[in-house]
């Protein structure tokens, strides 16, 4: 003879009413799929009846399925890739080349930052060369027509 068992927690609150699980089950296809397929329904949405569109947008910011920390994960993702580029990887051959290849591309940034910096100081002495011969011409011109109007 087998002992009686308590009832669970579903057998107790009853069937679940259909409305409510169409909604939960399309909401767990959603959230399955990700952040896109939120997005995507949103847009839907809008396309073919915006105030559908709008509901959708609204439940994604008050359900916080539009900020979730998906997007905060995946940021941390990239920053810490960026910076695994600067850790050995225990292959000396290619740590070699590595160190070799960013050392040659730092020296090239650097020369062309030198020469971007040379470019504005040549235009800025041909701006001013400019200014100043301009300002020589009127300075001749002037006297002479004052000398004029004076006579």
């Amino acid at each position: 003879m087998t002992a009686p068992t308590s009832p669970t927690l579903t057998e107790t609150a009853g069937p679940v009413p259909t409305a409510a699980g169409w909604f939960r089950r399309a909401e767990a296809w959603l959230d399955a799929r990700g952040k896109g397929a939120w997005i995507a329904l949103m847009v839907l949405g809008f396309v073919f009846f915006w105030p559908a569109g709008l509901a959708v947008l609204f439940y994604m910011i008050w359900s916080n399925r539009m900020f979730s920390k998906s997007c905060r994960r995946s940021r941390r993702q990239w920053h810490s890739h960026g910076l695994s580029a600067m850790t050995p990887t225990g292959n000396s051959a290619f740590d070699a080349y590595k160190a070799d290849t960013l050392r040659r591309l730092e020296q090239e940034q650097q020369d062309f930052e030198a020469f971007l910096e040379r470019l504005r100081e040549a235009k800025d002495k041909a701006e001013f060369d400019q200014f100043m011969e301009e300002r020589a011409r009127r300075a001749d011109t002037e006297p002479a027509e004052g000398d004029r109007d004076g006579a």
